[in-house]
């Protein structure tokens, strides 16, 4: 092998632990020093624990008592006290203290996720504000919205915000409910304290208080299947 090449690699590899070593003397805990990425700029707060395969990039700020990783990926965010994030990854965002991220969230540019936010599994985010408290579980998609404080979010919701030519916002209100498998039609706004019924696609306004149901009406055909069956058979 190129001796040139393999100094290259060995400096690079000794920088990248002394940048982790600085970490450590000032007090933050990273369990395998051998699979963390930091970039020179980035700063981390005392009490933070740094799990396995965690790369930390850009001017990435975090706070104190945060838990990140393992196989988190943080690019030029700035991240409040006692955030955890769980094999996500965070991209020129703000999370606020106490939130909790992942596994498998996608935080894309642009978002500022606010104090005790919940920001599950397999959801992603982009270009919104996300108030205080708010619940975002799972399978869930939230792209160009204001979203107030204390709101639900159901399975598998959808901000529908690109008609093929221009993006628009979605609105909702604090402490609105969003049931599962919600399809929200931007421009659209939902009030303070609404809720949507699951299955629904909301394409106006949905007043405070109120329950909008956008779903076709349940048909049963008893014994279908069974007619069906019999005139096979003859």
């Amino acid at each position: 092998m190129n001796e040139e090449l393999v100094s290259r690699i060995r400096a690079e590899a000794q920088k990248r632990l002394d940048r982790v070593v600085r970490l450590m003397e000032a007090g933050v805990q990273v369990l395998d020093p051998t699979t963390v990425y930091v970039d020179d700029e980035v700063q981390v707060g005392e009490g933070t624990v740094i799990l396995p395969c965690t790369v930390l990039r850009g001017k990435t700020v975090i706070g104190k008592n945060c838990e990140i990783g393992p196989n988190a990926v943080i690019r030029d965010c700035t991240v409040g006290d006692g955030v955890t994030v769980n094999a996500s990854q965070l991209n020129e965002s703000t999370v606020e203290a106490g939130a909790k991220v992942g596994p498998f969230a996608y935080i894309r540019p642009g978002c500022h996720v606010g104090r005790e936010v919940k920001v599950g599994d397999f959801v992603e985010l982009k270009n919104s504000t996300i108030g205080d408290g708010t619940k975002i579980s799972h399978l869930t998609y939230v792209g160009d919205s204001d979203v107030g404080a204390g709101v639900n979010f159901g399975c598998g919701t959808v901000t529908v915000n690109y008609d093929g030519s221009t993006k628009y916002r979605t609105t909702i209100g604090d402490h609105a409910f969003i049931g599962c498998n919600t399809n929200l039609v931007a421009p659209v706004k939902i009030g303070e304290g609404a809720y949507t019924a699951a299955g629904s696609t909301i394409t106006e306004e949905v007043p405070p208080e109120s329950l909008a149901i956008a779903r076709s009406q349940q048909v049963v055909k008893k014994q279908w299947v069974a007619k069906r069956r019999r005139k096979r058979e003859n």
